[in-house]
């Protein structure tokens, strides 16, 4: 019972810090600090309206990618693929 216990923490650790990365990158750049990133261009727009239109959905699928990986990682340690 404790592997399953040590692969549940290890999966909850994951989780919380991903989502936290996704909130910040969702919420924060472009919400919170929007008008500072628009002092920024990236590709003739406003870094702002960058981070809010196209960065939050990049940045999500790459968090999804992120997890994936690291979810396999933890598969493999504690044998739950086979």
């Amino acid at each position: 019972m404790e592997k399953n216990e040590k692969y549940w923490k290890t999966n909850l650790k994951y989780l919380v810090i991903l989502l936290s990365f996704w909130f910040v990158l969702g919420l924060v750049f472009p919400v919170l600090i929007v008008d500072n990133l628009n002092a920024y261009k990236l590709a003739g727009f406003p870094l702002g309206f960058w981070f809010g239109m196209q960065g939050t959905q990049i940045s999500f699928v790459i968090l999804i990618f992120i997890y994936v990986y690291l979810m396999n990682r933890l598969d493999n340690k504690y044998d739950i693929d086979k």
